[in-house]
């Protein structure tokens, strides 16, 4: 593994049981430490699987992943304790509280007592949750579900994050919320793995991206220079339709 290198992934594929082509098709590609990594596609492009494969959640079918120097294959349940996951669907229990439900995903990485308690009332203070942290998830609006979904995955700092979609369906304050703390972990020095349909966020919020479509890396660089490379492309999303093409995705 390079000494930059806190991801590399060599010949990744997943073939999932029937399915006429792979979702993920022999991709290599690697994710430097402290960097903010975008992984783009339209829908059904591979993402959520390479994500779910990252984080152990599925077994490829063949290829080598090495997360900061261990083999995911065989050293997972080490790997597991250094990383967090932040799910496009909200991964939450809507009849408990939302300090509730952090108290319970603490607990699942192990912290306890005053540290763990500490850490939510830092965190629900800072996303601005604090006043409503009593009341059931269910009552709870879409961006404040997304910040309580955020918490669960940060509480016990992860040198690693998995965000899948980390603010999809918000309103723009929640939003610019969610991305401004992002990169405040970031600059402490956790490594962010990301995806999103929104363009214009990942363009100002990625350090790299990779465009993957139909299970495989069309193209990678940071986004100024796919957008250089790129001719007549004035941002982001213009070389990601010139690439994928504009046909609609289901």
């Amino acid at each position: 593994m390079s000494n930059t290198a806190i991801i590399e992934i060599e010949n990744l594929t997943k073939i999932f049981k029937n399915a006429t082509e792979p979702a993920v098709n022999d991709i290599s590609f690697s994710i430097n430490r402290n960097e903010i990594f975008g992984l783009l596609g339209p829908n059904g492009a591979g993402k959520t699987t390479t994500i779910s494969i990252l984080c152990g959640l599925f077994v490829p079918t063949s290829g080598k992943v090495t997360i900061d120097g261990k083999n995911l294959h065989t050293e997972s349940s080490s790997i597991k304790k250094i990383i967090g996951i932040v799910p496009q669907d909200i991964a939450l229990y809507p009849t408990l509280s939302a300090r509730e439900n952090l108290e319970f995903y603490g607990s699942m990485y192990g912290m306890r007592g005053k540290d763990l308690k500490d850490k939510i009332e830092t965190w629900l203070q800072k996303l601005g949750l604090i006043d409503a942290a009593k009341r059931k998830v269910s009552t709870y609006s879409g961006g404040m579900k997304r910040r309580v979904n955020l918490i669960a995955g940060v509480l016990h700092s992860p040198k690693i994050l998995f965000l899948d979609e980390p603010t999809v369906g918000v309103d723009v304050q929640s939003r610019n919320v969610i991305i401004e703390h992002l990169k405040n972990i970031n600059r402490e020095g956790t490594t962010i793995i990301y995806t999103s349909h929104h363009m214009e966020e990942a363009e100002h919020f990625c350090t790299r991206v990779s465009i993957i479509d139909q299970g495989r890396i069309l193209t990678q660089g940071t986004p100024a220079e796919l957008i250089s490379n790129n001719n007549g492309a004035t941002n982001l999303e213009t070389v990601f339709l010139n690439l994928t093409k504009r046909k609609l995705r289901d």
